[in-house]
């Protein structure tokens, strides 16, 4: 996926409101898409301090736990998916570390995607991890289209 696809997609995934219950229906949704498809995915929703939803499906494994936590860390960082993030560091030659940002701590491979609210910004962060980058991306996008009415 290149740059501008991926900031347009950015740019569509916005909540009028997101609350506990949204997290939790975002979360089971993204379990009902991973289950329909047999995924081992790691599904994540937190804000920068808090844990609102997490899941481990079957086939998932604990680095996947380590990966979810360093991407969303990215995401929130950033306020950008950590998917268009890596992206952006790839064509520039860039990496986390010119941004004083530790690897242990950061990932800027695909998979955790913002929410964003109307009028509020970022609020959180959904993130799956078990599958290729982009695949990871693709189902958090998914989720959250499908929550918003898309």
């Amino acid at each position: 996926m290149d740059i501008a696809t991926l900031e347009a997609e950015a740019a569509r995934l916005v909540f009028s409101r997101f609350t506990e219950d949204t997290a939790l229906r975002l979360g089971l949704m993204l379990v009902e898409l991973a289950r329909a498809e047999k995924l081992p995915v790691v599904i994540d929703i937190r804000t920068p301090n808090r844990t609102l939803f997490h899941a481990s499906l079957p086939g998932s494994a604990p680095l996947n736990d380590l990966w979810a936590l360093r991407k969303s860390n990215t995401a929130l960082r950033f306020n950008e998916p950590s998917l268009l993030v890596g992206t952006r560091h790839r064509a520039k030659g860039e990496s986390l570390e010119k941004h004083g940002l530790s690897l242990a701590d950061h990932a800027d491979h695909g998979g955790a995607v913002p929410i964003r609210v109307k009028g509020a910004g970022v609020v959180a962060v959904a993130t799956v991890s078990g599958l290729p980058q982009v695949e990871d991306h693709r189902l958090v996008v998914r989720g959250i289209m499908a929550m918003l009415g898309g």
